[in-house]
């Protein structure tokens, strides 16, 4: 079936503007990508956090400049995202599907007519290609999250790599004076093989360090729960910040909120950066970061150690590490890069 599509040109950005309906379930990520999308002269419509963008979510600001529609959040509230009532889908020109294999599965009889993209966040394996293969068959597009997923067995291919960004004008003004290290993460006790907590512990023990991050209680370096605005705080005022990785992601949001800040930072390596259960080596910092230039990458205990402690005493040799990290940040996620790709993806259909 061909697929129609009722854009409209805004001649004054040379903009399509197109209508999009996005399938959230990251609620951080939803608000970045709707803000770029909106920003670029679309009209989004979130079955997620953001089906009112006036109000927010739990994590991030509003945006108000995205349309609310009382009719649409009624019926987001009624039917779930895996069954999608015809009144959602048909006045929409794309639906962009984030991660969950079933939600395109589930609802493919009735949006196949459509554009369809299924936007990759980093949690793929095997089995997730294998069950999207069928509807990549029949026009299912595909924008990854990272160019190492590609070593994903049974991997079905990509339309686009579009990585994830952060805006250089909110995530910056690192100073460092706080000689401490800090992690962000979640459920580190629960998770301890995905989140790799047994190296964090041991690198970590013995220097100032804070894991902030829910469900972290128990653990000796748990600092309790931020805020939007308090996280960007830490960032600006911590001397290093120590990335576990959280498998199977290549990286992951709180990277590049650091990456972006220009705290330093101190990673795991390709060994413990990948999930020992699967066979697929989609973890990619040792790549993105320049070892002893942009940061510090190890699968080395010891090592880990040596490079927290030149951190933590030598505040000049910290900041140098920072403009570097910052400066590749930008050119990898920074916002007006990401939002130029998005803005070429979305225009080519």
């Amino acid at each position: 079936m061909s697929k129609c599509f009722t854009f409209v040109i805004n001649r004054e950005k040379d903009v399509k503007t197109m209508r999009i309906l996005y399938l959230s379930v990251h609620e951080v990520l939803e608000y970045d990508e709707l803000k770029i999308f909106t920003e670029l002269g679309h009209e989004c419509f979130s079955h997620g956090a953001y089906c009112r963008p006036h109000i927010g979510s739990s994590l991030r600001p509003p945006i108000p400049e995205m349309s609310f529609d009382p009719h649409f959040a009624d019926l987001v509230d009624r039917f779930p995202k895996n069954n999608l009532p015809p009144e959602l889908i048909e006045d929409k020109d794309i639906i962009i599907i984030m991660h969950t294999p079933s939600l395109v599965i589930d609802n493919w009889e009735k949006i196949k007519h459509k554009r369809v993209i299924w936007r990759s966040i980093g949690q793929s394996v095997p089995e997730v290609e294998r069950m999207l293969l069928p509807y990549r068959e029949q026009g299912l597009e595909i924008v990854r999250y990272s160019p190492r997923e590609k070593m994903i067995p049974n991997y079905i291919g990509a339309d686009a790599v579009i990585r994830f960004y952060k805006d250089p004008k909110e995530y910056d003004g690192w100073v460092g004076n706080n000689r401490q290290i800090m992690a962000l993460n979640q459920s580190m006790k629960q998770r301890w093989l995905e989140c790799n907590y047994p190296i964090f512990h041991h690198a970590c023990k013995g220097y100032p360090v804070k894991l902030f991050g829910p469900d972290n209680e128990g653990l000796p370096e748990n600092s309790g729960i931020l805020t939007y605005e308090q996280i960007k705080q830490e960032m600006r005022e911590n001397r290093a910040f120590f990335y576990t990785g959280t498998r199977v992601t290549s990286y992951t949001l709180g990277f590049i909120e650091a990456f972006m800040t220009g705290i330093p930072i101190v990673s795991v390596g390709e060994t413990q950066g990948n999930h020992p259960s699967f066979e697929q080596r989609t973890f990619e910092i040792h790549e993105i970061i320049e070892n002893g230039k942009e940061g510090f990458v190890s699968d080395n205990v010891l090592e880990l150690r040596i490079y927290l402690n030149e951190l933590l005493n030598d505040h000049e040799f910290a900041k140098g590490i920072s403009e570097n990290a910052r400066k590749k940040a930008i050119r990898l996620f920074g916002k007006e890069n990401i939002k130029e790709q998005w803005k070429r993806y979305l225009d080519k259909g």
